[in-house]
């Protein structure tokens, strides 16, 4: 049996609580979630209590499930290069920067159209 959202693919930049569960709970109907990571972790994987290990918080774990993490530096050639070459292939982008970071880190919807011009690209933003 299929889940409606097999083969959907989706690329998740975010962190805290919004983005997460958001991108969590299409993970339950069967998206595949690659989450992306800058290289100190989502921070929510130090908040709060943890039974085995620091970096895996409850808060984390519980918004979390779901997915694939991946930890890229997007402040690099590299990583931006790395984050494109997914996105290229993904069927949704998903960040919760702020406002004008994705651009800074070159990231932002007309760059991430120009490699995949299907994308849906959400940008959620929690406070601003």
């Amino acid at each position: 049996m299929t889940a409606p959202l097999d083969g959907v693919k989706i690329v998740e930049m975010t962190s805290v609580v919004l983005g997460p569960y958001a991108c969590q709970m299409l993970g339950d109907p069967g998206a595949d979630i690659i989450k992306i990571e800058p290289p100190s972790g989502d921070t929510n994987r130090n908040l709060g209590p943890y039974r085995n290990h620091p970096d895996m918080a409850s808060l984390f774990v519980g918004c979390n499930r779901n997915k694939r993490s991946l930890v890229l530096d997007l402040k690099s050639k590299r990583g931006k290069a790395a984050a494109l070459k997914i996105i290229e292939e993904a069927d949704v982008l998903v960040h919760n920067f702020r406002p004008g970071a994705m651009q800074r880190l070159g990231l932002d919807y007309e760059a991430v159209r120009d490699v995949n011009p299907e994308i849906i690209y959400c940008a959620t933003y929690g406070y601003s």
